[in-house]
């Protein structure tokens, strides 16, 4: 396939949508991220990287942090993380404190912030730094030994993070976290404000396209880990809009407020695109809208 013909197609037909959706503008740092910025990238499963727009310019990750911090943990244990966060979809937006009175503390799956803190907290338990392990793995599996923190977007979400340390000392009052929640609460604002390109991302995330292998070859998760990271970004990945982009997209995809989507073909390639303006949900408009024509291009999807 010309990946790179199809990715400039999918690119000129996205453009229209650059600026539509608004901004982040709850973390003050991405707030002055410009909405005119676009890119995309693809990374298919022997490392081919190819890319239009911005896709070399770097943003926050933010959210998509969520499904490596999962990935680390499943890879260094068995499946006890289940026992402490659930695999559903939330129906309710991302940092809702709504369903963990009802639910005793167990967030409803590990892409909302609830559940997000919970793997956090565990990775700390099993690394001593669960910021710096994130980061490690993933100058590795991009090939990028530059990536780095943003400390202003640290420092944002930090000095606006009053809901993540409600949700944090709520689930901990149910004894759902092992460490102090001002740790947990650092180490998940680190992880949020990671630096990468859309070529670093869909580089890094290659081991779901190839159903567990690290980029050398070795291999981080066991299949069956990997097809069940994969379930559940198809199922919560964009947060109470996972319906609507299972609908229009087909494929595995983890989104964050940063504009950026991570989107997996499982046995083909990884994806990832970037373009700040989000809807309501939080999801990247011209993102969202890229990757349905890609699928409709291709005729890929999981379905």
């Amino acid at each position: 396939m010309d990946y790179q013909g199809v990715l400039e197609e999918v690119a000129d037909r996205a453009r229209p949508l650059v600026r539509q959706g608004k901004v982040a503008d709850y973390i003050p740092a991405l707030e002055r991220v410009s909405p005119d910025r676009f890119g995309i990238a693809l990374t298919d499963i022997h490392g081919e990287t190819y890319g239009v727009g911005d896709w070399e310019v770097p943003f926050s990750v933010q959210s998509i942090s969520k499904a490596f911090s999962l990935a680390l943990v499943l890879a260094q244990e068995d499946q006890s993380i289940w026992e402490r966060v659930g695999r559903e979809p939330s129906g309710t937006p991302f940092n809702s404190l709504v369903q963990l009175e009802w639910e005793q503390g167990i967030p409803r799956n590990p892409f909302i912030n609830a559940g997000a803190l919970v793997v956090t907290d565990r990775l700390q338990t099993l690394t001593g730094d669960a910021s710096t392990a994130m980061l490690d793995f993933l100058r590795e599996e991009s090939g990028n030994p530059d990536l780095a923190f943003d400390q202003a977007v640290a420092d944002s979400e930090a000095q606006h993070g009053d809901r993540n340390s409600a949700l944090a000392h709520f689930m901990a009052s149910f004894g759902n976290l092992e460490n102090p929640v001002p740790s947990v609460i650092e180490h998940y604002f680190w992880q949020c404000a990671i630096e990468m390109t859309c070529r670093d991302l869909a580089t890094a995330g290659g081991f779901l396209a190839r159903h567990g292998l690290r980029s050398d070859g070795s291999r981080l998760l066991a299949a069956r880990d990997a097809k069940r990271i994969n379930a559940v970004m198809l199922t919560c990945g964009t947060y109470d809009a996972a319906g609507e982009f299972a609908y229009r997209v087909g494929l595995p995809a983890k989104s964050g407020v940063g504009g950026g989507i991570i989107a997996v073909v499982p046995g083909r390639c990884t994806l990832c695109v970037w373009s700040p303006g989000l809807d309501a949900r939080g999801n990247s408009v011209a993102g969202a809208a890229a990757l349905d024509h890609f699928t409709t291009l291709t005729g890929w999807s999981v379905f």
